[in-house]
């Protein structure tokens, strides 16, 4: 299983940024099999990022979808659609969708069955607010999102969970490193509770929140960290290169 280096822009950048994937293999040359780079742009450049990713080994995601296949959902985007563009990842859950655009555990839930089906890959993305870490919540909140983000169809092998949290995410605050184990290690547990030891095993488990070039390397090589969902640090193709060489 490769190690996932992902990078969600949101709401940043416009079309001349397809040139970002070239730019990127210029600074991380392919071939590192052990390495995959995911770049997750705004809905409208899905399609020319996926042309400008042919042939460099970088795959496509979306930041969301709808759960429906089609509608009078005006501004939203269908997980057919979005395969449709050649993307083959979407980002499901992130915090930023839970608390501005109400996305429950069963919304999520809903939109993850939907990706699957669509020959999607989700990142479902959970994680704490500083209240709940400081009330000594934390693991409590992970688990009952995964639990309730997880559609009952939902294939173990087709699926990454990504742990943001909160309080980390564009704030430059990262949890220490024995937090991000222990969290990572109850998820672990979870999917395990859920799909099996060998189900489990082959789910990826991100880490999201500040990453950047100064702190990846601790936080890639801890045991249940298989990659990282990067946002700030991935808009520009110089960190992002960083912290794919150190994972």
């Amino acid at each position: 299983m490769r190690t996932l280096i992902a990078a969600n822009w949101k709401m940043h950048g416009d079309l001349s940024w397809i040139q970002k994937p070239s730019e990127f293999r210029a600074l991380f040359p392919a071939g590192k099999d052990n390495i995959e780079i995911l770049l997750c742009p705004p809905a409208h450049m899905l399609e020319a990022m996926v042309g400008a990713s042919t042939g460099l080994d970088i795959s496509v995601g979306a930041q969301n979808c709808h759960d429906e296949s089609s509608g009078a959902y005006t501004g939203e985007l269908s997980a057919d659609m979005v395969a449709e563009t050649g993307a083959t990842y979407v980002i499901l859950g992130h915090s930023e969708r839970r608390a501005i655009f109400g996305d429950t555990d069963n919304w999520v839930a809903a939109k993850t069955s939907a990706a699957q089906k669509a020959g999607l890959r989700p990142i479902v993305c959970v994680g704490e607010s500083r209240a709940e870490r400081e009330a000594g919540q934390a693991e409590e909140v992970v688990g009952a999102q995964i639990d309730g983000s997880i559609p009952a169809d939902a294939r173990g092998d087709n699926i990454v969970i990504a742990y943001e949290p909160v309080w980390a995410i564009g704030t430059g605050l990262t949890p220490t490193i024995e937090d991000i184990a222990t969290i990572h290690d109850h998820i672990r547990g979870c999917l395990t509770a859920r799909f099996g030891v060998k189900g489990a095993d082959k789910i990826q488990i991100l880490y999201g929140g500040s990453v950047n070039p100064e702190n990846a390397q601790e936080i890639l090589a801890l045991k249940d960290v298989a990659g990282a969902l990067i946002g700030g640090a991935g808009l520009e193709m110089k960190s992002l290169a960083a912290i794919a060489a150190l994972a």
